[in-house]
């Protein structure tokens, strides 16, 4: 187990510098998100990134052997890699209502899944060209992908003549289903009569970031995606490692194996977070389908630890059980529970908060992550025993800080049924609602 132990230890520090800036400036992205132009402010971010990574890998060529070189390089890079998130969270929120958020969401988010294992076979293929082209390649990429977005991308559905879903979804909790098509045809017969200017969305103000923050079940996800965020993090970090130091079916893997197995933890998380979307929206319960999966993130790891040993396959799929409760829930805060609290009621007028929320939410979960493999690299001085223990703990935590929201949402469940038993119909919102009551 000791073997490349401490190059892995040492990278802890570096991962926490680069994670703890990118927290940093995801909370000023987040808000500029909500403040300017996101098409503008999404392309800018793209093709910026693409020029500094791709500046990086020239380093190899130019024969660069200064370390403030990168380190400047990997600084700006991650400036306009900030942009990212927050933004199109926000774009994907304008044009999705809340009713099948979750499983929309949930199939979307695939992509950086997608992104994690092709962008890590993209850079490995033309490694022996030479390590700058592993930057040079997937700088090109991104930059070419901002002036597309530039070109195409419509962030608002009124900048194209279409309604905004948010007004439909807030219509569809009190309207009985056999009128929503009804309700959806006339809304589109309006948005057809009215001509809606591009200056329009422009005109939304932005929402500060205390503003935000008292948003009603912002700091409860926060706090929990900090911890989840942490568990899934130290996956995609320590996995690797863990598996070459791991006997296997009486065998050892190699690095590389490791590596190409592990990437089957992100499958799992792909098929998690399109369930964890799809469930919350049947239930109409987002926090009480992510504390569920947390909670059951727990037997899940226990199992890998204890049984992952027997046989490759074995270990194949409760690795992937493992990935699919671990990035389930944290699917499902950083995407429909983010643009849920960014389109909150609470939001007076025609204010805007699905950037400067997702940021904060994703900016605290980067804490997490920054801080988790940190303390792997220290408790696994101490046996991969410990180090499970301090996930399965935080994975218990995360679950536990959103209990007043499960409570809410189960009581207003629970109410609601037997509002529908007795005939009874209840007008106007109950005090207290739970999230995807709460919508506008």
């Amino acid at each position: 187990m000791v073997v490349g132990h401490h190059s892995m230890e040492r990278t802890g520090p570096q991962n926490w510098e680069r994670l703890m800036l990118h927290f940093l400036r995801m909370y000023v992205a987040g808000h500029l998100g909500d403040t300017l132009d996101l098409r503008l402010f999404l392309s800018t971010g793209m093709i910026g990134s693409g020029i500094f990574v791709g500046l990086f890998g020239m380093g190899y060529f130019w024969n660069v052997h200064a370390f403030s070189f990168y380190l400047v390089m990997q600084m700006v890079a991650g400036l306009f890699q900030a942009t990212g998130w927050p933004s199109v969270v926000a774009v994907i929120g304008n044009w999705f209502g809340k009713r099948k958020r979750g499983l929309i969401m949930g199939v979307w988010n695939a992509h950086t899944s997608v992104g994690n294992i092709s962008g890590s076979l993209l850079a490995a293929s033309v490694l022996d060209y030479g390590w700058g082209w592993s930057f040079i390649l997937p700088g090109a990429f991104i930059f070419l992908g901002g002036i597309l977005v530039y070109l195409l991308l419509a962030a608002y559905p009124e900048d194209v003549g279409f309604p905004c879903p948010h007004g439909l979804a807030a219509n569809a909790e009190t309207v009985p289903d056999d009128e929503e098509a009804l309700i959806r045809k006339g809304d589109l017969v309006e948005a057809e009569k009215s001509t809606v200017p591009r200056l329009a969305s422009m005109n939304r103000k932005s929402v500060g970031l205390l503003e935000a923050c008292l948003i009603p079940g912002v700091i409860p996800f926060a706090l929990c995606l900090f911890f989840a965020k942490l568990v899934a993090y130290t996956f995609l970090y320590w996995l690797p490692f863990y598996l070459s130091q791991t006997e296997i079916g009486g065998e050892y893997v190699s690095v590389k194996s490791a590596g190409n197995l592990s990437t089957l933890f992100d499958v799992g998380g792909i098929f998690g977070g399109i369930l964890a979307g799809y469930v919350s929206d049947k239930l109409k319960a987002r926090a009480t389908t992510a504390a569920s999966f947390l909670y059951a993130a727990i037997p899940a790891m226990i199992l890998y630890r204890t049984y992952g040993n027997i046989s490759k396959t074995l270990n194949i799929v409760l690795m992937m059980i493992a990935g699919l409760f671990v990035n389930g829930p944290y699917a499902l805060i950083t995407t429909a529970v983010s643009a849920d609290l960014g389109t909150h009621s609470s939001l007076r007028g025609d204010a805007r908060a699905l950037a400067t929320v997702t940021a904060i939410i994703d900016g605290t979960g980067s804490v997490g992550a920054a801080l988790g493999p940190l303390l792997t690299g220290f408790l696994s001085t101490k046996g991969w025993d410990a180090v499970f223990v301090m996930l399965m703990v935080c994975a218990f935590i995360a679950g536990l800080l959103l209990s007043r929201l499960v409570i809410t949402e189960l009581t207003e469940r629970n109410s609601k049924h037997k509002s529908l038993t007795s005939g009874q119909h209840t007008p106007g919102a109950p005090a207290s609602q739970p999230l995807l009551s709460d919508q506008r």
